[in-house]
């Protein structure tokens, strides 16, 4: 109920807008790349059937469905290539859930910039609250989809002006009813489920309405002690926005691998070394990391996104814009795939009380001329390695010129972005959402 007076109560936001921002415009770079993945394709193309029309917008489309389809549909496209945010305490990515469904019911309410940023924040203080308040370490999975609708109930009820009580039992809901990823941890098929994400998006949205209309949550739901760390669900709320602490990804691929593959590259840019001398590649790193599938030859772009020897490897060969994103040429690579079966893979002892705090890695390569190491305890994009202003603006840049004929387009999202100040009106951002792939 804390958390539902906590968002009642607020009326703005100031202090988190331009993390907002930044969250938007990184998230929507990452859609745009992740709209013509099959999993995009798949949920535009049968948005109609599932969810019927209405008045919310399919993102880089004409189509129009309900809210919950357009939520859906959106986050699946934030979510496909695993380039979206995260936040490294709730080990899972807020963003995929919160800014589909924020901007979907923006959409569809009488709603300016500034309640647009303050609702994008209060859904990542939510989200990112209840996520961090549990034990993660014991944690069967750390899916996204478990927890993100919390977030994502806590924001469309804001947004929409429900009391305080009806905040909370959409909350409730939504947390009861969330996906239950009952495969993650044993299924070694790559899949487009994945985290759950648009799932538990949709659901959060269908929690809003019956919240609306009588339905009700079990409103003790977070008050388990030894479920959830109360003082992390509650303590300084709206003090030091969430938000402002995500990390933003420059691979498409899980992130425990990302200090993997910054270390590979940092030997090979240091020593000049050529793919084709090296002869073996280790990879220490935090004891969870080994519980990814880690497959040396996957068969799909997902199963890839969970191979750190292929992500290694990939990046050995091809530098790290083959990351940005991933694409599913390199799965038939025989220089790729030769490199990746030289991985070996092994949990540090010194590593072993970093997660989720931290998700380091140490690489050794070993070539002709010798072996080289080099450790990454905080991989390029975390709050203490950030990534510079320009360079997420490049990332958007960059995911823009993957669609062909689309630039223009792009850009104009992107100048919309820019334009959304205080009391600014984001109907123009929602028009340049409005085009054809």
């Amino acid at each position: 109920m804390e958390l539902a007076e906590f968002c009642h109560a607020t009326t703005t936001a100031p202090a988190a807008f331009h993390a907002a921002e930044n969250a938007l415009l990184d998230l929507l770079g990452v859609a745009a790349a992740g709209a013509s993945t099959p999993a995009g394709l798949a949920s535009r193309d049968s948005a109609r059937d599932l969810w019927g029309e209405g008045p919310a917008g399919l993102w880089f489309s004409k189509q129009r469905v309900t809210a919950t389809g357009a939520a859906f549909v959106n986050s699946t496209y934030a979510a496909a290539l695993d380039l979206d945010d995260g936040h490294r305490g709730a080990a899972g990515h807020p963003g995929a859930a919160i800014i589909p469904a924020v901007l979907t019911v923006g959409e569809t309410v009488d709603c300016d910039a500034e309640r647009l940023f303050t609702a994008i924040a209060l859904g990542y203080e939510v989200a990112i609250r209840v996520a961090a308040s549990r034990a993660i370490s014991g944690l069967r999975t750390t899916d996204s989809g478990l927890w993100c609708g919390y977030g994502v109930a806590a924001a469309a009820a804001w947004l929409q002006g429900l009391p305080v009580s009806l905040i909370a039992h959409a909350m409730a809901i939504a947390g009861q009813t969330s996906t239950s990823q009952s495969a993650t941890g044993w299924t070694r098929f790559g899949h487009t489920v994945k985290e759950g994400i648009p799932w538990a998006t949709a659901n959060a949205l269908k929690a809003v309405v019956l919240a609306a209309h009588g339905h009700r949550g079990p409103l003790d739901i977070l008050d388990e002690p030894a479920q959830y760390d109360r003082s992390r669900l509650i303590e300084r709320l709206g003090r030091d926005w969430a938000v402002g602490q995500i990390y933003f990804k420059r691979y498409s691929c899980c992130r425990w691998a990302h200090a993997a593959i910054d270390a590979a590259l940092e030997i090979k840019q240091a020593h000049l070394v050529a793919p084709e001398n090296i002869k073996a590649i280790t990879v220490e790193t935090f004891e969870r990391a080994l519980t990814l599938p880690n497959q040396y030859e996957p068969a799909t772009n997902e199963a890839a996104q969970y191979s750190i020897p292929f992500c290694v490897a990939l990046a050995l060969v091809h530098g790290p814009v083959s990351l940005l994103p991933l694409e599913d040429r390199h799965l038939v690579d025989d220089r790729v795939l030769a490199l990746s079966r030289n991985v070996q893979l092994a949990a540090a002892e010194d590593y072993r009380r970093s997660f989720p705090r931290s998700t380091p890695s140490r690489v050794t390569l070993t070539t002709s001329a010798g072996h080289y190491t080099r450790e990454v305890i905080t991989p390029l994009g975390e709050p203490t390695n950030p990534i510079l202003q320009a360079d997420l603006e490049a990332k958007f840049d960059h995911l823009s010129r993957q669609l062909p004929g689309c630039l223009g387009q792009m850009q104009t999202i992107k100048h919309a972005i820019a334009a959304l100040g205080v009391g600014a009106d984001p109907r123009e951002l929602f028009a340049a959402l409005e085009f054809s792939l």
